[in-house]
């Protein structure tokens, strides 16, 4: 029987210092960590309307009512996005602000600028006179606005947008737990999508939003997004306007128009909604804005006096259904969108056109 080899020892010299390997120098233009480039900009997720909300794997909640924006904040200044890409930064102050103390970490914060009305509701006609969005040069501030924050999709150097819905919302959670100020956290909302979306109808709320789980962030109407609302609400191309036979300088309607293909289609007028500082205003804009034309830019048979405008200014309307001949029923107006703004003006879909 052959005896096993007798075992070295650890170390030579019991008494020498114990030393590691030495370490071989970094090569400069490796990275120590991985990490993703902060996009300069990103087009947002939208959501797609539904009737009623869908069955289980939704995050819910309140569907805001203001201006799309997304909040970079970077190490040597905070940008305020439109949904066109325009800095809108010296337009929401208190945002800008806010969004400060929540550095030094670079991030992206994906959510909407409002202004609450007297009961904490969302109101866009509140948002709209702040910021003084009429067709006249721009330049207001809407220094009560704050941001109702949804998604963080880019985070101290990482690119969160192949990371599933529910992971993104934990730690936009995290970061905005406790904040008050004007960088707020869109909470979501637990219980039966059916029975939030009527409660939120009852509380006078635009409507919910409902967001896939599982889903990543991906730009574009994709439907991991989707959206209930209470009333209708669009966006629509003024195309002319009715003038008013009692009030010099008004009108009594407006007429819209929605995309049909590569064309604009005529979709019904609207009368109401109107304050009245509105009709002198709009008129101005239209006016100086709309560049008057002779002939329509869509096909009218009507026998109302119009006159007519180049497609330039885009009007909110909100509104209670369609009429069988693809007119809008019960409309009233909720104001201008603006053109930074990139409203998304309606679409009819080919068996409506």
């Amino acid at each position: 029987m052959t005896k096993p080899p007798k075992s070295k020892p650890l170390l030579r010299d019991m008494d020498a210092p114990i030393k590691s390997r030495p370490r071989k120098k970094r090569v400069v233009d490796q990275p120590a960590l991985p990490f993703d480039e902060m996009p300069d900009r990103i087009d947002p997720a939208l959501a797609l309307l539904k009737q009623r909300p869908p069955g289980t794997g939704y995050l819910w909640e309140i569907k805001w009512d203001g201006y799309r924006v997304h909040v970079h904040v970077e190490p040597n200044r905070v940008r305020v996005l439109t949904r066109g890409g325009h800095d809108w930064s010296d337009r929401f102050p208190a945002i800008v602000e806010a969004a400060k103390e929540l550095g030094p970490a670079t991030m992206i914060l994906d959510g909407e600028a409002v202004i609450f009305d007297d009961l904490g509701r969302s109101d866009f006609n509140l948002l709209q006179a702040s910021l003084g969005a009429s067709g006249k040069a721009q330049g207001n501030r809407a220094s009560q606005a704050v941001m109702m924050a949804f998604d963080l999709i880019y985070f101290d150097g990482h690119d969160l947008r192949g990371l599933e819905c529910s992971s993104r919302r934990h730690l936009l959670e995290d970061l905005l737990q406790g904040k008050d100020r004007a960088v707020r956290l869109s909470e979501t909302i637990d219980g039966d999508p059916d029975t939030i979306l009527e409660h939120a109808c009852q509380l006078g709320l635009e409507g919910i939003v409902g967001k896939q789980q599982e889903s990543v962030y991906r730009s574009g109407r994709t439907g991991d997004w989707i959206k209930c609302k209470c009333v209708l609400g669009d966006a629509f191309f003024v195309v002319g306007y009715e003038p008013s036979t009692s009030l010099t300088g008004g009108f009594a309607s407006l007429l819209l128009a929605a995309y049909a293909g590569d064309t604009l289609k005529y979709v019904g007028s609207v009368g109401t909604g109107f304050k009245q500082r509105d009709l002198a205003t709009l008129r101005t804009a239209m006016d100086k804005l709309g560049w008057k034309r002779k002939q329509p830019p869509v096909k009218y048979d009507g026998a109302r006096k119009v006159v007519w405008v180049q497609p330039t200014l885009i009007a909110e309307i909100e509104y209670r259904a369609w009429t069988s001949d693809r007119k809008l029923r019960h409309s009233s107006f909720k104001g201008l969108r603006e053109v930074q703004d990139n409203a998304d003006v309606y679409r009819l879909i080919d068996d409506e056109t």
